[in-house]
C-alpha cells in the first residue's frame, strides 16, 4: 500500500500496520535509530540533523550581523561581548536596547511562519496549503486593520502593541477565519482539498474586507494601516519579543511532538484511522497550533508574506524527506526573515520593509510551482 504525498513520490507504510500492530513506544524501531525527549519522539536522520545544525548555525551569525547593522557600524565582537552581558557603554545600550529587540522579533517570527507553514503543508498533503492561502493570515490581518482603524485617529506599532490591541484582534480574527474554513469544508469530516480550496475563497473574501475597511478609514490612520500590512520590523521592542517568546516555547514543542501523528498522516486517511489515528481530532490540532503560530507572528509584526509557503518547500527538498521537518523548516524560516531584514536595511538608501522582500523572493517561486505543477498534471 502507498500514498501519494505533496512531493508527488509513494511512501510505503513501515512496520506492520492495522488493528493488531504494536502501538509505538519510546524505543526506535528495529534498523532505526530514535531520539525521545519526554513526549518528543523523533527519527534519527542525519541530513536532516546536519541542515539543521548548518542552519541554526546560520541564523546565528546573522543575528549577530543583524545587531551589528544600523546608522552605526557595531564590529561583531563588540555585539558578542554586549549579548554576553561583557559590555558597557553606548555600544551595550544600543546592542541590548535598541537594536536586540528588532532582530529577536525577525528570528522568532521566521521561526514561528516557518512552523506554521509546514504543519499546514503537511496536514493538507498541499505545497500552497499554507497560511497564507487558507484565510489564516488575511483574518489574523483583518483583525488588526480594525483594530488600528476602529480605535482611533492614531496609530503607532509599539504604542499598540502594549496596550494589547493588536495582538489580541489578530489572534481572534485568525481563530475565526480558520473557524470559517474548518467550518466551511466539513462534510462529514474535513479533507485536505477542501481546506485549500475554501480557503483560498475565505482569504480572497476577508482581503476585501481589509480593503473596505481602508477605504472607509480616515486618510492618516488607513496610511498607517497599509504599511503596517506590508509587513516590517522597524517598529519593535521588548513588548513584542515576550508575546512572541511565550507563543514559540508553548506551541513549537507541541509541534514536535506531533510529528509521528504527521508522519502517519502523509500516509492518508485510510491507513491513519486503520492504526487508531483520530484524523479529524489530529487535524485540529494541528490547524489550531498553526493559527495561534501565526496570530502572533502578524500581530508582531504584520502579514510577512511567502515565509510560511517557502521555507517548509525548501526544508523538504534539503532532507529529502516525505514532509517537512518542523525544526529545519522553522529555522529556515528565522534565515529566511533575518536575511530579508538584512538586506532591507543595507542595500538601499532607505529603509524597505521585510514583508517587500520576502515577496519579492516568494512569489517567483510560487509561479515556478504552479508551472511545475501544471507540466506534471499534463504529462
Amino acid at each position: 500500500m502507498s500514498a501519494a504525498t505533496d512531493t508527488g513520490r509513494a511512501v510505503k507504510p513501515q512496520g506492520p500496520i492495522g488493528p493488531d500492530a504494536e502501538p509505538p513506544t519510546g524505543r526506535a524501531a528495529p534498523g532505526r535509530r530514535g531520539i525521545r525527549v519526554g513526549p518528543v519522539g523523533l527519527a534519527w536522520r542525519p541530513r536532516v540533523f546536519g541542515y539543521t545544525v548548518g542552519t541554526v548555525a546560520l541564523a546565528l551569525v546573522l543575528v549577530v550581523l543583524g545587531v551589528a547593522v544600523g546608522s552605526t557600524w557595531i564590529a561583531p565582537g563588540t555585539v558578542v561581548r554586549a549579548l554576553l552581558g561583557a559590555e558597557d557603554g553606548p555600544d551595550g545600550f544600543i546592542v541590548t536596547t535598541l537594536r536586540l529587540p528588532r532582530v529577536l522579533t525577525g528570528a522568532l517570527v521566521g521561526l514561528v511562519l516557518g512552523t506554521a507553514g509546514a504543519l499546514t503543508q503537511t496536514v493538507t498533503r498541499n505545497p500552497l496549503g499554507t497560511p497564507d492561502i487558507i484565510g489564516v493570515t488575511s483574518g489574523a490581518s483583518v483583525g488588526a486593520v480594525a483594530a488600528i482603524v476602529l480605535g482611533g485617529g492614531t496609530y503607532s506599532v509599539s504604542a499598540v502593541v502594549l496596550s494589547g490591541g493588536i495582538p489580541v484582534a489578530a489572534t481572534i480574527g485568525a481563530l475565526v477565519a480558520a473557524a470559517a474554513v474548518y467550518g466551511l469544508g466539513w462534510r462529514g469530516g474535513v479533507q485536505s482539498y477542501r481546506l485549500v480550496l475554501v480557503g483560498i475563497g475565505v482569504s480572497a473574501t476577508l482581503d476585501a474586507l481589509t480593503s473596505y475597511l481602508l477605504v472607509r478609514a480616515k486618510i492618516t490612520v488607513a496610511t498607517a494601516a497599509s504599511q503596517w500590512l506590508v509587513g516590517s520590523l522597524s517598529s519593535t521592542s521588548w513588548s513584542t519579543v515576550w508575546p512572541l517568546l511565550v507563543v514559540a516555547a508553548v506551541c513549537v514543542p507541541i509541534a514536535l511532538a506531533t510529528s509521528a501523528a504527521l508522519g502517519i498522516g502523509q500516509l492518508g486517511d485510510e491507513v491513519a484511522t486503520g492504526v487508531g489515528l483520530g484524523v479529524q481530532r489530529h487535524r485540529l490540532l494541528v490547524l489550531a497550533l498553526a493559527v495561534v503560530l501565526t496570530a502572533a507572528a502578524v500581530a508582531a509584526a504584520g502579514p510577512i508574506g511567502f515565509v510560511a509557503f517557502v521555507v517548509p518547500q525548501v526544508a523538504l527538498r534539503l532532507a529529502g524527506t516525505n514532509r517537512p521537518p518542523l525544526l529545519l523548516a522553522g529555522a529556515l524560516g528565522t534565515v529566511l526573515v533575518l536575511g530579508a531584514d538584512l538586506l532591507a536595511r543595507s542595500a538601499f538608501p532607505w529603509q524597505v520593509p521585510v514583508g517587500i522582500v520576502t515577496t519579492v523572493v516568494g512569489a517567483p517561486y510560487l509561479i515556478w510551482l504552479l508551472v511545475r505543477h501544471r507540466k506534471e498534471m499534463s504529462r
